[in-house]
Protein backbone atom coordinates (compact mmCIF):
# COMPACT_ATOMS: atom_id res chain seq x y z
CA UNK A 1 0.00 0.00 0.00
CA UNK A 2 2.69 2.20 0.67
CA UNK A 3 4.36 2.08 -2.79
CA UNK A 4 0.66 2.75 -4.35
CA UNK A 5 0.26 5.97 -2.29
CA UNK A 6 3.79 7.17 -3.21
CA UNK A 7 3.08 6.31 -7.28
CA UNK A 8 -0.48 8.24 -6.57
CA UNK A 9 1.47 11.01 -4.72
CA UNK A 10 4.19 11.49 -7.63
CA UNK A 11 1.03 11.75 -10.40
CA UNK A 12 -0.49 14.14 -8.58
CA UNK A 13 2.30 15.98 -8.14
CA UNK A 14 3.40 15.96 -11.85
CA UNK A 15 -0.39 17.03 -12.42
CA UNK A 16 -0.36 20.07 -10.51
CA UNK A 17 3.18 20.75 -11.75
CA UNK A 18 1.85 20.82 -15.36
CA UNK A 19 -1.80 22.90 -14.12
CA UNK A 20 1.34 25.36 -13.21
CA UNK A 21 3.04 25.57 -15.69
CA UNK A 22 0.12 26.08 -17.82
CA UNK A 23 -1.29 29.19 -15.28
CA UNK A 24 2.42 30.67 -15.97
CA UNK A 25 2.13 30.37 -19.88
CA UNK A 26 -1.66 31.59 -19.98
CA UNK A 27 -0.33 34.47 -17.46
CA UNK A 28 2.61 35.39 -19.96
CA UNK A 29 0.42 35.77 -22.92
CA UNK A 30 -2.33 37.90 -21.13
CA UNK A 31 -0.11 41.17 -21.14
CA UNK A 32 0.92 40.61 -24.58
CA UNK A 33 -2.76 40.24 -25.46
CA UNK A 34 -3.78 43.40 -23.59
CA UNK A 35 -1.11 45.50 -24.94
CA UNK A 36 -2.10 44.35 -28.10
CA UNK A 37 -5.83 45.88 -28.02
CA UNK A 38 -5.02 48.67 -26.35
CA UNK A 39 -2.43 49.59 -29.34
CA UNK A 40 -5.60 48.67 -31.16
CA UNK A 41 -7.75 51.24 -29.12
CA UNK A 42 -4.88 54.00 -29.60
CA UNK A 43 -4.74 53.98 -33.23
CA UNK A 44 -8.71 53.69 -33.71
CA UNK A 45 -8.73 57.20 -31.56
CA UNK A 46 -6.01 58.85 -33.41
CA UNK A 47 -7.66 61.34 -35.97
CA UNK A 48 -7.65 59.97 -39.72
CA UNK A 49 -7.82 63.80 -40.84
CA UNK A 50 -7.50 67.76 -40.09
CA UNK A 51 -8.83 70.80 -41.06
CA UNK A 52 -6.98 74.49 -41.22
CA UNK A 53 -9.82 76.74 -39.55
CA UNK A 54 -9.55 80.64 -39.45
CA UNK A 55 -11.41 82.47 -36.51
CA UNK A 56 -11.28 85.70 -34.62
CA UNK A 57 -9.39 86.04 -31.64
CA UNK A 58 -12.70 86.59 -29.55
CA UNK A 59 -14.42 83.19 -30.28
CA UNK A 60 -11.79 81.37 -28.83
CA UNK A 61 -13.81 80.05 -26.12
CA UNK A 62 -16.56 78.36 -28.25
CA UNK A 63 -14.60 77.36 -31.18
CA UNK A 64 -11.92 75.85 -28.85
CA UNK A 65 -15.10 73.53 -27.19
CA UNK A 66 -16.61 73.21 -30.72
CA UNK A 67 -13.40 71.89 -32.48
CA UNK A 68 -13.09 69.89 -29.47
CA UNK A 69 -16.73 67.99 -29.58
CA UNK A 70 -16.07 67.46 -33.51
CA UNK A 71 -12.97 65.55 -33.18
CA UNK A 72 -14.57 63.67 -30.24
CA UNK A 73 -17.72 63.08 -32.99
CA UNK A 74 -16.07 62.75 -36.40
CA UNK A 75 -11.92 61.45 -35.61
CA UNK A 76 -11.19 64.78 -36.88
CA UNK A 77 -8.17 66.95 -35.80
CA UNK A 78 -9.14 70.86 -35.89
CA UNK A 79 -6.24 73.40 -36.66
CA UNK A 80 -7.19 76.54 -35.72
CA UNK A 81 -5.34 80.03 -36.63
CA UNK A 82 -6.79 82.95 -34.09
CA UNK A 83 -6.27 86.21 -34.85
CA UNK A 84 -8.00 89.91 -35.72
CA UNK A 85 -10.44 89.15 -38.37
CA UNK A 86 -8.87 91.44 -40.96
CA UNK A 87 -5.87 89.47 -40.34
CA UNK A 88 -7.64 86.19 -40.79
CA UNK A 89 -8.79 88.01 -44.41
CA UNK A 90 -5.07 89.07 -45.08
CA UNK A 91 -3.64 85.12 -44.26
CA UNK A 92 -6.23 83.72 -45.92
CA UNK A 93 -5.07 85.43 -49.40
CA UNK A 94 -1.31 85.41 -48.91
CA UNK A 95 -1.26 81.75 -48.29
CA UNK A 96 -4.24 80.38 -50.45
CA UNK A 97 -4.72 77.68 -47.47
CA UNK A 98 -7.67 76.88 -45.08
CA UNK A 99 -10.56 75.05 -44.93
CA UNK A 100 -12.87 77.17 -43.21
CA UNK A 101 -13.39 80.54 -41.03
CA UNK A 102 -15.29 82.31 -38.39
CA UNK A 103 -14.72 85.90 -38.46
CA UNK A 104 -16.05 88.22 -35.84
CA UNK A 105 -18.78 90.13 -37.81
CA UNK A 106 -20.89 88.81 -41.36
CA UNK A 107 -18.87 91.97 -43.10
CA UNK A 108 -15.82 90.32 -43.32
CA UNK A 109 -17.35 87.42 -45.03
CA UNK A 110 -18.82 89.45 -47.52
CA UNK A 111 -15.67 90.99 -48.37
CA UNK A 112 -13.83 87.77 -48.72
CA UNK A 113 -17.18 86.36 -50.95
CA UNK A 114 -16.09 89.81 -52.92
CA UNK A 115 -12.77 88.11 -53.31
CA UNK A 116 -13.45 85.12 -55.03
CA UNK A 117 -12.99 83.65 -51.86
CA UNK A 118 -16.09 81.82 -50.21
CA UNK A 119 -18.30 78.84 -51.14
CA UNK A 120 -20.32 79.80 -48.83
CA UNK A 121 -21.25 81.20 -45.39
CA UNK A 122 -23.84 80.60 -42.80
CA UNK A 123 -24.62 82.64 -39.67
CA UNK A 124 -24.26 81.35 -36.56
CA UNK A 125 -24.52 84.01 -33.65
CA UNK A 126 -24.80 87.43 -32.45
CA UNK A 127 -22.30 89.66 -31.43
CA UNK A 128 -23.25 92.62 -29.35
CA UNK A 129 -21.00 95.49 -28.44
CA UNK A 130 -20.95 96.85 -25.02
CA UNK A 131 -19.06 99.27 -22.68
CA UNK A 132 -16.34 97.53 -20.26
CA UNK A 133 -14.87 99.24 -17.43
CA UNK A 134 -12.52 98.22 -15.03
CA UNK A 135 -13.90 96.87 -11.64
CA UNK A 136 -15.15 99.77 -9.54
CA UNK A 137 -15.62 101.38 -12.15
CA UNK A 138 -13.07 104.26 -10.81
CA UNK A 139 -14.10 106.96 -14.29
CA UNK A 140 -18.18 106.71 -13.37
CA UNK A 141 -18.75 105.58 -16.89
CA UNK A 142 -22.40 105.20 -17.06
CA UNK A 143 -22.90 105.93 -20.61
CA UNK A 144 -22.06 106.10 -24.01
CA UNK A 145 -21.17 109.63 -23.88
CA UNK A 146 -18.96 109.35 -20.91
CA UNK A 147 -16.10 108.23 -23.25
CA UNK A 148 -15.43 111.70 -24.16
CA UNK A 149 -15.70 113.48 -20.63
CA UNK A 150 -12.77 115.09 -19.75
CA UNK A 151 -9.51 113.24 -17.80
CA UNK A 152 -11.27 109.18 -18.71
CA UNK A 153 -8.71 107.60 -20.81
CA UNK A 154 -10.26 104.89 -22.96
CA UNK A 155 -8.79 101.92 -25.30
CA UNK A 156 -10.26 100.63 -28.50
CA UNK A 157 -10.07 97.79 -31.06
CA UNK A 158 -7.76 98.57 -34.07
CA UNK A 159 -10.57 99.25 -36.94
CA UNK A 160 -8.01 98.12 -39.05
CA UNK A 161 -7.09 94.54 -37.60
CA UNK A 162 -10.37 93.76 -35.13
CA UNK A 163 -13.92 93.70 -35.97
CA UNK A 164 -14.70 95.16 -32.68
CA UNK A 165 -12.44 97.82 -33.59
CA UNK A 166 -14.42 98.67 -37.05
CA UNK A 167 -18.15 98.39 -34.95
CA UNK A 168 -16.69 100.43 -32.39
CA UNK A 169 -15.37 103.19 -34.78
CA UNK A 170 -18.90 103.29 -36.25
CA UNK A 171 -20.70 103.69 -32.83
CA UNK A 172 -18.80 106.45 -32.09
CA UNK A 173 -19.53 108.37 -35.34
CA UNK A 174 -23.07 107.67 -35.98
CA UNK A 175 -23.31 109.02 -32.30
CA UNK A 176 -21.50 111.93 -33.06
CA UNK A 177 -18.66 111.46 -30.59
CA UNK A 178 -15.92 110.37 -32.63
CA UNK A 179 -14.07 113.54 -32.01
CA UNK A 180 -14.16 113.94 -28.23
CA UNK A 181 -13.96 110.02 -27.83
CA UNK A 182 -10.27 110.25 -30.09
CA UNK A 183 -8.80 112.94 -27.72
CA UNK A 184 -9.20 110.18 -24.96
CA UNK A 185 -7.68 107.51 -26.59
CA UNK A 186 -4.60 106.33 -25.67
CA UNK A 187 -4.11 103.12 -27.58
CA UNK A 188 -5.64 101.09 -30.33
CA UNK A 189 -5.49 96.88 -29.29
CA UNK A 190 -5.15 94.31 -32.27
CA UNK A 191 -7.69 91.90 -30.99
CA UNK A 192 -10.56 91.74 -27.87
CA UNK A 193 -8.27 89.81 -25.83
CA UNK A 194 -5.83 92.93 -25.33
CA UNK A 195 -8.72 95.18 -24.51
CA UNK A 196 -9.86 92.49 -21.63
CA UNK A 197 -6.49 92.55 -20.15
CA UNK A 198 -6.77 96.56 -20.25
CA UNK A 199 -9.69 96.72 -18.51
CA UNK A 200 -8.66 93.57 -16.45
CA UNK A 201 -5.20 95.25 -14.98
CA UNK A 202 -7.22 98.78 -15.16
CA UNK A 203 -4.50 100.49 -17.48
CA UNK A 204 -7.41 102.25 -19.07
CA UNK A 205 -11.60 103.42 -17.77
CA UNK A 206 -13.16 101.99 -20.56
CA UNK A 207 -13.72 100.26 -24.19
CA UNK A 208 -16.27 99.14 -26.21
CA UNK A 209 -15.93 95.20 -26.86
CA UNK A 210 -18.07 92.35 -27.23
CA UNK A 211 -20.18 91.50 -24.52
CA UNK A 212 -19.15 87.70 -24.23
CA UNK A 213 -15.80 88.60 -24.35
CA UNK A 214 -16.23 89.85 -20.42
CA UNK A 215 -18.58 87.83 -19.45
CA UNK A 216 -18.14 86.07 -16.22
CA UNK A 217 -14.59 88.55 -16.05
CA UNK A 218 -14.41 89.42 -12.21
CA UNK A 219 -12.12 92.63 -12.72
CA UNK A 220 -14.47 93.50 -15.34
CA UNK A 221 -17.83 95.26 -15.38
CA UNK A 222 -20.35 95.85 -18.19
CA UNK A 223 -22.43 98.54 -19.07
CA UNK A 224 -25.55 98.14 -22.04
CA UNK A 225 -25.25 100.41 -24.90
CA UNK A 226 -28.76 100.86 -26.13
CA UNK A 227 -30.02 99.29 -28.85
CA UNK A 228 -30.51 102.56 -30.90
CA UNK A 229 -27.36 103.66 -29.77
CA UNK A 230 -25.47 100.39 -30.75
CA UNK A 231 -24.57 97.97 -34.20
CA UNK A 232 -25.32 94.60 -33.27
CA UNK A 233 -23.12 92.08 -35.41
CA UNK A 234 -23.56 88.29 -36.92
CA UNK A 235 -21.24 85.94 -36.39
CA UNK A 236 -20.88 83.80 -39.65
CA UNK A 237 -18.93 80.26 -40.62
CA UNK A 238 -17.50 80.23 -43.56
CA UNK A 239 -16.38 77.69 -46.02
CA UNK A 240 -13.13 78.34 -48.14
CA UNK A 241 -12.89 77.69 -51.49
CA UNK A 242 -9.12 76.92 -51.01
CA UNK A 243 -10.23 73.89 -49.25
CA UNK A 244 -8.71 70.63 -50.74
CA UNK A 245 -11.08 68.64 -48.23
CA UNK A 246 -14.45 70.70 -49.46
CA UNK A 247 -17.21 67.89 -48.40
CA UNK A 248 -15.61 67.60 -44.69
CA UNK A 249 -15.22 71.80 -44.52
CA UNK A 250 -18.56 71.76 -45.22
CA UNK A 251 -19.45 69.27 -42.55
CA UNK A 252 -17.54 71.46 -39.88
CA UNK A 253 -19.49 74.03 -40.82
CA UNK A 254 -22.97 72.68 -40.52
CA UNK A 255 -21.63 71.48 -37.41
CA UNK A 256 -20.68 74.99 -36.12
CA UNK A 257 -24.02 76.28 -37.56
CA UNK A 258 -26.53 73.51 -36.33
CA UNK A 259 -28.04 72.76 -32.87
CA UNK A 260 -24.73 71.55 -31.33
CA UNK A 261 -22.71 74.51 -32.20
CA UNK A 262 -24.97 76.92 -31.55
CA UNK A 263 -25.37 75.37 -28.14
CA UNK A 264 -21.72 75.77 -27.37
CA UNK A 265 -22.09 79.37 -28.29
CA UNK A 266 -25.12 79.92 -25.96
CA UNK A 267 -23.25 78.49 -23.08
CA UNK A 268 -20.48 81.40 -23.70
CA UNK A 269 -22.62 84.14 -23.43
CA UNK A 270 -23.81 84.81 -27.24
CA UNK A 271 -27.20 84.48 -28.45
CA UNK A 272 -27.40 82.47 -30.93
CA UNK A 273 -29.03 83.38 -34.77
CA UNK A 274 -32.64 81.10 -35.09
Amino acid sequence: MLKINKKMLFIMLMVLAVIALSACGSSSEQPAEQNTQINQESEAKEPVDSLLVYSGAGLRKPMDEIGQAFEEKFNVRIEYSYAGSAQNLSQIELTGKGDAWTPGDVYYGESADEKGLLENMQDVAYHVPVIAVPKGNPAGIEKLEDLGKEGVKVVFGDPKAAAIGKVGTKILEENGLQEAVAANTAAHAATVNELVVYMSMKQADATIIWEDNVVGVEDVEIIKIPKEQNKIKTIPVCVLKTSEKLELAQQFADFVAGPEGKAIYEKHGFQAVE
